[in-house]
């Protein structure tokens, strides 16, 4: 079953992606279940921006915090390459928490959704929606 995702979050993803480059963007995925209705820019605190990303701890407390009070639950995370392809990384690899969560990942205009599951990253399919 495809994930859905807004038009919104689509744009809100590659805006942050244009505005980082030729770093790399970060942020989390909002929504409900598999529908993902906000991707809300971080900053990007890792100490090699331009090859890595580590989402601003603070921006994940305060969206956690969100969500316990009746805000939109965090689905996963976004982040971009810059120079590379809209798929998982050796570094993402390495650094992912198998929880489950939805990450997608943008270079250019292409965005595409991967499931961080303990067996590794799979891809997903998505449909754009209207908010």
């Amino acid at each position: 079953m495809p994930v859905d995702v807004t038009s919104q979050a689509l744009s809100q993803m590659r805006a942050a992606a244009a505005a980082a480059h030729p770093r790399e963007a970060c942020g989390i995925l909002l929504g409900e279940g598999d529908r993902i209705t906000h991707a809300r820019a971080t900053r990007n605190i890792h100490t090699a921006p331009q090859t890595h990303f580590e989402i601003d701890p603070q921006a994940l407390i305060d969206a956690h915090r969100a969500a316990r009070s009746g805000g939109p639950q965090i689905i996963g995370y976004f982040h971009s390459h810059p120079a590379g392809l809209a798929a998982p990384s050796a570094t993402d690899r390495a650094c992912a928490a198998g929880d489950g969560r939805i990450w997608a990942i943008i270079a250019g205009d292409d965005v595409r959704l991967w499931r961080d599951s303990p067996d590794g990253f799979a891809a997903l399919s998505y449909t754009p929606s209207d908010p």
